[in-house]
């Protein structure tokens, strides 16, 4: 038996044989070359992970989640929000919540919390701490529900590499304990020394699905 086809070799096959075609006179090669070039400029939508129990409505529009004086290791996440033709997206709602550096969700208020509007640049940014560890949930997260109009709404969260969890190997370890379901969600940290504030940063960015 044949081995079954992939999708992007059927469709080189149609350029080829003259069965896919232009809107205008167009040579085979130009057109493949056209294709290939918008497959590369595709983009794979941020892998979905579990919502958990912690989520809660009504959270504040505020970047600053850390306040003056809060225990645990400052951190800085950061990203933009785009879908998968690779197009901005302006007027993204990012809800974000996490745990305390101790691994304590706040259910009764707002601490750790917060809705973020994305502005006309699709970019958004968060001052917080490197959350906890708590017995239910061992590897480090954030997590994010992100919506946007035209689009598919995301639930995913996001992990650090630093983790002492995947033992110096996330790319073996990220699944141990059926935690975290996809290595791309598992993101470098970089760490920073300023004079008498070192903190840690991580860029994540969102990537939705058209609806």
């Amino acid at each position: 038996m044949s081995k079954p086809h992939s999708r992007r070799e059927m469709i080189e096959n149609c350029i080829v044989r003259g069965l896919l075609v232009a809107g205008v006179p167009m040579s085979a090669t130009n057109l493949l070359a056209l294709w290939q070039q918008g497959e590369r400029q595709s983009l794979r939508p941020t892998p979905t992970e579990v919502l958990g129990p912690f989520y809660k409505k009504g959270a504040p529009n505020t970047s600053v989640l850390r306040a003056s004086g809060d225990p645990g290791f400052p951190l800085r996440v950061s990203g933009k929000v785009l879908n998968t033709r690779g197009e901005l997206v302006p007027g993204a709602r990012i809800d974000i919540w996490q745990a305390d550096h101790a691994g304590h969700y706040d259910v009764t208020g707002y601490r750790y919390r917060t809705q973020l509007l994305v502005q006309a640049d699709s970019e958004y940014g968060i001052d917080t701490v490197m959350p906890g560890h708590y017995s239910d949930r061992p590897a480090q997260h954030i997590h994010y529900m992100i919506s946007a109009p035209g689009h598919k709404t995301l639930i995913t969260q996001v992990y650090f590499a630093t983790d002492p969890y995947f033992e110096g190997n996330p790319d073996k370890n990220y699944a141990k304990g059926s935690i975290v379901h996809n290595r791309e969600c598992v993101r470098p940290v970089q760490l920073y020394e300023q004079p008498g504030a070192p903190h840690a940063s991580v860029l994540f960015d969102i990537c939705l699905e058209k609806a």
